[in-house]
């Protein structure tokens, strides 16, 4: 708060405005409660998925952050986060999410993310969190900073270059490799032929080390490729 030295009133600074992108109604909501009673924050935006949250953007709602979950229908946070650095990269992304294996955080830098913290995490942390995205451009807490520690220093390590080997067919057939499709179903899904599935099939199982189709699921459930 400052005066005015005309109208010697004081004037409030402005509030930094948050958007909210998750879409589990209670958490948003939550959410939304826990960011409101900061003082200097304010929740802007609340989208279900990545597909509202553009709409939102389009017709001018920027937020300074938008705190993004991964998991969501029709538009996950990867490709939200991937289409907000490329079309208004002055909006600040701060990823909230369960899954924080090394792989999730390798990929979330990758897109361009600088800032993580878990579902669980307390709420003065996550207050913490919002301004060192503002004063600074990122944010990751220590126990992230330790696994990509642990991941630099052991180079050797599968996680370490799985990510930089799956590109987004891949990632897209993994999750489709999540559902009830067959695979002739599946190569109508990502428009290719089912021989490209195959291809795509045989190159996961030898990249990843699995040998079935639930072994490509329990992969991408545990790497937060996909939730149920």
């Amino acid at each position: 708060m400052y005066y005015n030295p005309v109208l010697k009133t004081p004037r409030r600074a402005a509030k930094l405005r948050i958007g909210i992108v998750d879409d589990h109604i209670l958490l948003r909501d939550a959410l939304i409660d826990v960011i409101n009673d900061y003082h200097d924050c304010e929740v802007t935006l609340r989208a279900a998925n990545g597909l509202e949250m553009i709409g939102q953007v389009r017709h001018g709602n920027i937020p300074d952050i938008i705190i993004l979950d991964l998991n969501m229908p029709f538009m996950d946070g990867y490709e939200t986060a991937k289409w907000l650095v490329e079309n208004n990269p002055a909006i600040n992304i701060l990823v909230l999410s369960m899954f924080d294996s090394e792989i999730t955080i390798i990929r979330l830098l990758r897109t361009g993310v600088k800032a993580f913290l878990k579902k669980d995490t307390h709420p003065g942390e996550l207050k913490h969190a919002i301004k060192s995205v503002m004063a600074e451009g990122y944010y990751y807490p220590q126990t992230i900073s330790g696994k990509l520690a642990n991941v630099f220093h052991n180079p050797d390590k599968s996680v370490f270059t799985q990510p930089l080997v799956l590109n987004e067919n891949e990632i897209k057939f993994l999750k489709l490799s999540c559902s009830e499709l067959t695979y002739k179903e599946m190569a109508k899904e990502l428009f290719v032929s089912p021989r490209t599935v195959d291809n795509y099939r045989d190159q996961l199982f030898e990249k990843l080390d699995v040998k079935s189709r639930v072994g490509l699921a329990m992969y991408a459930i545990k790497n937060g490729i996909i939730n149920f």
